[in-house]
């Protein structure tokens, strides 16, 4: 277990190293959700509030809930990267060829996405309250909530992301699978506009995503508070799906490295 830990602490170390290398990279990937998610896209359709049956006081207060989730996904479908670019180099075939767990190449990468999206997300909050004045009615306690609904709710996605990194062949295809999967995850959700607001066949798909139960209970936690049947509902939810994407994820990670 020691050795493990500083396995996975040097690793995690390694792809911090490498994104203060990439200041640019780092700098838009917190500016970006705030810039066009929350001010530009709440601010472009703000007179969706007026739609009958919305509750919010607010569009902007309506969506900051969507752009938490939404930066979720992008960092937890990015999470793989840069295992792949590892791959191609050949950087990570010396890693498994090294006396290391390799279960710690994985825990690594666990930990430092989550810790980025930690962070992503917590700016997010700030800024929604400090420009718009959105503040969770469940408190500061809720804030921690919503960190913890948007983690679990990452550590699928981190686990799909890595799954594909090792299962497809040239970051070309990883990339186009990526974009192909994140706007009708978005789009078959509840981040933009509520349920009753969708067609029908949309409104039924939308349950059927998990990212809509992550959306929902941050989205309670910002509007309401504490609800607390619906929030085991969504932890129950992001367990499963967890427990499904890191069960495929491991599988396909012995098969790949033996």
């Amino acid at each position: 277990m020691k050795w493990i830990l500083q396995e996975t602490l040097a690793l995690t170390m390694r792809s911090v190293r490498r994104l203060s290398r990439e200041r640019i990279s780092m700098v838009f990937g917190l500016i970006q959700p705030m810039l066009f998610w929350l001010i530009l896209f709440g601010n472009l359709f703000q007179k969706t509030a007026q739609i009958p049956g919305f509750q919010a006081p607010n569009y902007i207060t309506f969506l900051t809930a969507g752009v938490v989730i939404m930066t979720v996904l992008n960092s937890g479908l990015s999470g793989g990267v840069d295992l792949l670019f590892d791959k191609e180099s050949g950087f990570l075939e010396r890693l498994l060829s090294a006396p290391i767990s390799r279960n710690s190449l994985i825990y690594s990468r666990f930990i430092f996405v989550m810790g980025i999206t930690s962070v992503q997300i917590l700016v997010i909050l700030l800024v929604a309250f400090l420009v718009f004045g959105v503040y969770p009615r469940s408190g500061v306690l809720g804030m921690a909530f919503i960190m913890l609904v948007g983690l679990l709710f990452g550590l699928g996605l981190i686990a799909i992301s890595l799954t594909l990194a090792f299962a497809i062949k040239g970051h070309g295809n990883f990339f186009a699978l990526m974009g192909f999967l994140t706007l009708p995850l978005i789009f078959l959700s509840t981040a933009l506009v509520p349920s009753h607001a969708m067609p029908g066949w949309m409104a039924f798909i939308t349950q059927l995503n998990p990212m809509t139960y992550a959306i929902e209970a941050v989205r309670e936690l910002i509007l309401g508070g504490w609800f607390w049947a619906d929030i085991l509902k969504v932890l129950a939810v992001l367990l499963v799906f967890d427990a499904v994407s890191i069960g495929l994820s491991s599988r396909i990670f012995h098969r790949q490295v033996g």
